[in-house]
């Protein structure tokens, strides 16, 4: 497994890419852990639709740092 210093210095992504999709693994894997515990479905339910529009915006990212297109790159940067 790769150290986050490691994935920070590594790679064409630029820093606040990085950044951004580090933080939405963190709230992912703690969304994962409560939905774990969680008993009530409903609840369950609820955070299960949040971690998946959280790991739609890591798509998102992916895809966009995919393409070369510097204008989606910097709008991006700005939501």
């Amino acid at each position: 497994m790769m150290r986050f210093k490691q994935f920070i210095s590594e790679g064409k992504y630029p820093m606040w890419v990085r950044l951004t999709v580090g933080g939405l693994v963190l709230k992912t894997r703690n969304l994962s852990k409560a939905i774990e515990n969680e008993q009530d479905p409903i609840k369950q339910n609820k955070m299960i639709a949040q971690q998946n529009k959280l790991l739609s915006y890591i798509n998102g990212l992916g895809i966009a740092i995919g393409t070369s297109d510097k204008t989606l790159l910097n709008k991006l940067k700005k939501i």
